[in-house]
């Protein structure tokens, strides 16, 4: 869909856009504190940082626990192995 004025050529329409001055008054936002960072913000931005640290902690040691199969055979010989490792360690600290 094409948005012609009637009387107006495309090349007359980019003109003056092109010619329009930034100092209308409007300058889309960037006022005196533009780019500045708040104490507060830097603040937020640790939070954040150190909750995305803990979060991908946590997500690494859960699928760690996935097993590698979910096939019935291989789980049962896994939960095995799994049990006897388990077992390991507290025949060694009795002894």
């Amino acid at each position: 869909m094409s948005f012609v004025l009637p009387g107006v050529s495309p090349v007359e329409t980019t003109a003056l856009v092109l010619v329009q001055q930034p100092d209308s008054g409007d300058n889309g936002g960037q006022g005196q504190d533009f780019g500045k960072s708040s104490p507060v913000g830097f603040l937020l931005l640790l939070v954040f940082l150190i909750a995305v640290v803990f979060l991908v902690r946590s997500m690494t040691k859960h699928l760690k626990r996935v097993p590698k199969t979910f096939d019935e055979e291989e789980a049962e010989a896994g939960q095995a192995e799994q049990a006897e490792r388990e077992k390991e360690p507290e025949k060694t600290e009795s002894s």
